[in-house]
């Protein structure tokens, strides 16, 4: 689950070091902070989707 390439997950960071090695060019820090609020987003809706689909099928 860690080596997703989510942005704020272990996977992300390797994800933007691949990209570096090939480009040869660090991403700005500016987009490595949006790229990770994207990534706390999308753990969060993926939380809620889990938890929801366990309490739906609870009741039905």
């Amino acid at each position: 689950m860690n080596f997703l390439p989510i942005p704020a997950l272990d996977g992300g960071y390797i994800l933007f070091l691949i990209v570096e090695m090939i480009t040869r060019r660090k991403p700005s820090d500016q987009f490595l902070e949006k790229a990770n609020n994207i990534g706390w987003w999308i753990l969060i809706a993926l939380l809620i989707l889990a938890n929801g689909n366990d309490i739906l099928r609870y009741f039905f």
